[in-house]
């Protein structure tokens, strides 16, 4: 470990911004591994996620009542929200020195919009196979998008996002063949045994305006801000034609500040899989 104990890794501070269905409680693995590389850092939950998110009425009763057609708890929650939680945490520790904003897969939206507004508080930004709005604004249109077509995971999704208000899955499922799809989609390569703990922490929704909100963002802000893309080179729910894609149009867009790119063996979701590999790729 002593080739990362270094002044610069002393000094910062990784704020950690997790995905959809997911929360802080995703980087716990990969905390510790930064700790012992010499390395601080916290991890935000975003509005809706998390331990304390709300669910849907009859999602841990007998026979799911609603589960298809009840609105989200959640669907009143904007990107603003979700920028506003990351603000915040950048806000506390930036006094503490160097700060590299951390943003996984749908995190990568509120980090974007968070850097937009305040660029100061950020030294570096690092897309974990996430989504970067600079070439387009949603991630729906990624999301969409040919280079896209062969992600796995579409049948996961249950009711219509937009009665719900929410993208909702059900990681309570009893369906054999869905946790399958589940696993094989985000978790494929997590050891076999710890996939139901990683899935019984997930929560159902994820508020519509995180992938459908458009985001701006300028040159002058968010385009000035050094970046970093993790590229997970055996990724199933953003595959890495997606992943190129969102980097070359963001280049093109604002070359200012071209993105460092590096590439990870794996899934979507290394801070499962290989936490400690992940660590030791941010404080290189």
């Amino acid at each position: 470990m002593t080739p990362f104990l270094n002044n610069d890794v002393n000094n910062t501070v990784f704020v950690l911004v997790h995905g959809a269905w997911h929360g802080s409680w995703q980087w716990g693995a990969t905390q510790r591994a930064l700790v012992g590389l010499g390395a601080a850092s916290v991890a935000v939950d975003l509005p809706g996620h998390g331990f304390d998110a709300p669910l849907p009425t009859g999602y841990l009763l007998p026979g799911r009542s609603g589960l298809l057609t009840e609105r989200s708890q959640v669907a009143d929650v904007t990107m603003d929200d979700c920028a506003d939680a990351i603000l915040d945490t950048l806000r506390r520790v930036r006094r503490y020195g160097r700060v590299v904003l951390v943003a996984h897969s749908a995190g990568g939206g509120p980090a974007s919009l968070a850097a937009e507004r305040a660029p100061d508080l950020v030294d570096r930004i690092v897309y974990l196979s996430a989504f970067v709005p600079a070439g387009r604004p949603r991630f729906f249109d990624y999301l969409s998008a040919p280079e896209n077509a062969t992600a796995r995971g579409q049948g996961l999704n249950l009711g219509d996002p937009q009665v719900l208000g929410a993208v909702r899955i059900d990681p309570l499922s009893s369906d054999p063949a869905y946790l399958e799809e589940l696993r094989q989609t985000y978790y494929h390569d997590t050891p076999a045994d710890r996939f139901d703990r990683w899935r019984f922490a997930l929560s159902p929704d994820l508020p519509l305006a995180v992938p459908a909100t458009p985001i701006v963002l300028t040159s002058v802000r968010w385009g000035r801000v050094p970046r970093t893309f993790l590229r997970c080179a055996e990724d199933r729910a953003l595959p890495t034609a997606a992943q190129d894609l969102m980097i070359a149009e963001a280049d093109q867009a604002m070359p200012g500040e071209p993105f460092t790119v590096h590439t990870l063996p794996g899934s979507h979701s290394p801070f499962a899989a290989r936490p400690r590999e992940l660590a030791e790729a941010l404080v290189r």
